[in-house]
């Protein structure tokens, strides 16, 4: 069977029912992100899909949506030159490039939307695979601070704060 290359498309309303089972199983895993633990369909929403001048898109592959990140400015204001963003992979599509395939994406949209660069807040120093993807992408630790994340499976581990300049 042949499919299409997988694209990647601004997200709608209606997307978010297709988005919510491998955003809640990645939330209730406790290992890349410090959502509340007891989100619902409703208040997951809020956490994940972003309004103008931030943008939610999706990695669809032959009509099945397998990734979605969100991005846009890191702060208001006199801080909204440098942008940010977070994503997610359904665990059944990991280790076939969507994550890459989204994270590339998320930096030339920065680019595009003339972003100065791109801070991440809080990547879980244990998530190699994530660590090693925004490294590979040019991203640097500008620091780590250390036990501020409670992993469900390392218990307290460091946050990185990484930084890609896109001057």
């Amino acid at each position: 069977m042949t499919h299409a290359d997988p694209r990647i498309r601004a997200a709608t309303e209606a997307d978010w029912p297709r988005i919510w089972p491998f955003f809640s199983t990645i939330v209730a895993a406790g290992e890349t992100y410090a959502f509340p633990d007891d989100l619902t369909v409703e208040t997951g929403r809020g956490w994940w899909m972003s309004e103008p001048p931030a943008l939610t898109v999706v990695l669809e592959d032959a009509g099945r949506i397998l990734g979605s990140a969100k991005m846009g400015p890191n702060r208001p204001g006199r801080g909204d030159h440098v942008g940010t963003a977070s994503f997610m992979v359904d665990p059944e599509a990991a280790g076939r490039g969507f994550g890459r395939a989204l994270a590339s994406y998320v930096v030339q949209w920065h680019r595009d939307q003339g972003f100065r660069g791109i801070q991440f807040n809080a990547v879980v120093e244990t998530n190699a695979a994530a660590v090693h993807l925004w490294q590979d992408l040019g991203f640097e630790i500008i620091g780590t601070v250390p036990r501020a994340f409670r992993s469900a499976a390392h218990g307290e581990v460091g946050l990185h704060v990484m930084y890609l300049d896109l001057r």
